[in-house]
């Protein structure tokens, strides 16, 4: 099980600029101050559609709770205290509102008992979330009415995945479980071994043609089937070396992210890497260090760097196509591509949009002055952006 000391946190804050724990509890210990931010002219323009709250966001969980749209065209979001809500993408109008866990509500009867840090994710008219106390809940995306409720023993930081019959949830302490997602049955378990500390962050599930595919705290990809749980394979991708816990950190914390035939994943401490579904045996690798997921888009890989810098590799080779590196030190979101652009969210409350050919700057916003730690969500030409207050709003770029 994942933890730590004050003493540890203190030396997280001071010997690594890019871990989690430094991002949600040191920023103030930075060894490097953010790079200033330049003027440029834009070669994109940013509308803001509209902006939003929801409840407290994130908070200081840790967590990197992002937004998902649904195929009914709504926005589910979860926050720390709570709040569930469903969204009009097009619009900004809230559908339906719950909070979960007040005395006269749904679920358990204690108000300070809910805490959502994972997640939602939606399949159809199903959605889920997990909460900081290893509570699952499955709702209604029509109205929010219950539909199931689960336990597990930890904490649950990362989005479940729904796919194929069966909800995965993947717990701080490694596990992943996999529930009935028609009525919320334990079906299987698998039992992964972590190391006494690790970022702050888990990568999310993702399901494709039947198997669940989880980055892991001791720098691995596992592949297990989604019917039973049995392992299919394990590659590893990041071998952090030294004498101290620290120094041997090695976390797979960023999503991975899939172009429909082969896995993408980089590691702290570690590589990006290419990797066949069936074996997981590394089509390329190349050496980089992230806290972060990766984003696939044309022809190109997008990764940001533990230091803040963020580079394009071919999709194919892995050789490299660009690097920009003037948002150093700015603690940036995982990436997405929205269209030609990559969107990054930085630790000032800055969306960042780069030309996807070469990283150059395209634009730039500002959604508040709390820090963006959860990767903006993309669908079709809006983006939606959320800090860790709970902020978020939608923006559409077109060069």
């Amino acid at each position: 099980m994942k933890r730590v000391t004050v003493f540890t946190l203190v030396a997280l804050s001071l010997a690594l600029g890019g871990c989690n724990w430094m991002k949600t509890l040191g920023r103030k210990d930075n060894v490097e101050p953010p790079t200033p931010l330049t003027e440029f002219v834009p070669s994109a323009q940013v509308d803001k559609l509209w902006s939003e709250g929801i409840g407290d966001g994130a908070g200081r969980s840790g967590a990197r709770m992002a937004p998902v749209v649904g195929a009914d065209g709504r926005l589910y979001v979860a926050a720390v205290d709570g709040v569930i809500e469903a969204i009009d993408a097009g619009t900004g109008r809230t559908v339906w509102s719950r909070k979960l866990g007040d005395r006269k509500g749904w679920l358990w009867n204690r108000a300070d008992t809910l805490r959502w840090s994972g997640g939602p994710a939606v399949d159809g008219d199903l959605l889920v979330v997990g909460g900081l106390d290893g509570q699952i809940a499955a709702l209604s995306t029509q109205d929010g009415s219950p539909r199931w409720t689960a336990q597990v023993n930890s904490e649950i930081i990362s989005a479940p995945a729904i796919g194929g019959g069966v909800v995965v949830v993947r717990g701080n302490d490694g596990r992943l479980h996999g529930f009935d997602a028609a009525t919320g049955t334990s079906k299987w378990l698998f039992d992964q071994s972590v190391p006494s500390l690790s970022l702050r962050g888990n990568s999310a599930p993702l399901i494709l043609n039947g198997i669940v595919y989880d980055g892991t705290d001791s720098g691995r990809v596992t592949a297990v089937r989604l019917d039973d749980g049995n392992e299919q394979w394990t590659q590893l991708l990041a071998t952090g070396e030294g004498r101290t816990e620290v120094e041997r950190l090695s976390d797979v914390d960023g999503n991975l992210v899939s172009d429909g035939s082969t896995l993408y994943a980089a590691g702290y401490r570690g590589q990006i890497a290419a990797l066949a579904f069936d074996s997981g045996r590394p089509q390329w690798q190349r050496d980089l260090s992230s806290y972060a997921g990766v984003a696939v888009g044309g022809d190109s890989v997008v990764a940001v760097d533990a230091d803040g810098n963020v580079w394009a590799f071919d999709r194919s080779t892995g050789a490299n196509l660009w690097k920009q590196d003037q948002l150093k030190y700015r603690w940036l979101s995982a990436p997405a591509i929205q269209g030609s652009l990559v969107v990054v969210g930085d630790s000032e409350g800055y969306v960042h949009w780069l030309t996807l050919a070469e990283g150059k700057f395209a634009a730039r916003e500002r959604l508040g002055k709390q820090p963006i730690e959860a990767p903006p969500v993309v669908s079709g030409d809006t983006v939606f952006v959320e800090d860790i207050r709970g902020h978020f709003a939608a923006y559409r770029a077109r060069q």
